[in-house]
């Protein structure tokens, strides 16, 4: 029987990650969709974006694709004020898991923001995204994202070549991992994109099974580990 890998953290699990890039995929979609063609996870789009509408002119849009990367910074900053508020207290509980729930009330909210304060809307998304991304980096031991796609397409694409090089099953192993990733970001996005047009501005409410799941999920490996 192959060995299978060893999952340090409950927030390595490949099932967790699968469903938080479900989610991940369906934010931006929701944001693009629905919430003015802003990004709520690609940083690197709105900060062209920004840097575009300045150049000509036109301040508001400019504004609007500022919003989230700021917010961005500050989800950050949170998701380590609750990493310092729960890490080491040990239990059932984790601070991922906090996280993980912090969001989930986030986004449940953000469906009921009306679209005239999309810039809030977006604003919360990018604040939730960054919260995740922080709390979450590692499947299996290696590094992730679960709202981008470029870091684990790149990482996903140099595992294939290392195993092209060296028949290494390892390394066929982590390319799986990388592009299952994507997968399940690409599989969130076009379900968003989907139900943005039956269900509009309420979207976002799918995202919250997928990471009460996911914060579920943690909590059961966590326990059958003590």
């Amino acid at each position: 029987m192959r060995h299978l890998p060893t999952v340090e953290q409950p927030s390595e699990s490949v099932l967790v990650g699968c469903l938080l890039a479900a989610s991940g995929g369906l934010q931006d979609a929701y944001t693009y969709n629905v919430r003015d063609q802003v990004f709520a996870n690609a940083q690197t789009g709105n900060m062209l974006l920004v840097g575009q509408n300045l150049a000509l002119g036109y301040w508001g849009p400019a504004l609007e694709h500022l919003v989230p990367v700021l917010a961005f910074t500050a989800g950050i900053f949170a998701a380590e004020q609750i990493r310092n508020r729960f890490h080491g207290r040990g239990g059932a509980f984790h601070w991922r898991q906090a996280v993980v729930l912090l969001e989930t009330v986030i986004l449940a909210l953000v469906a009921f923001i009306p679209g005239s304060l999309n810039i809030l809307a977006n604003l919360l998304v990018s604040f939730v995204c960054a919260m995740q991304v922080e709390a979450f980096r590692k499947i299996e031991g290696n590094a992730y994202a679960t709202t981008m796609c470029i870091g684990n397409l790149r990482s996903g694409s140099e595992c294939l070549y290392y195993w092209y090089k060296t028949r290494e099953r390892s390394y066929l192993h982590k390319a799986y991992l990388y592009f299952l990733i994507i997968l399940f970001f690409v599989l969130g996005a076009s379900l968003g994109g989907v139900m943005c047009r039956a269900w509009g501005l309420y979207t976002i409410l799918i995202c919250c099974p997928l990471l009460l799941l996911a914060a579920a999920l943690m909590a059961i490996i966590r326990r059958r580990r003590t």
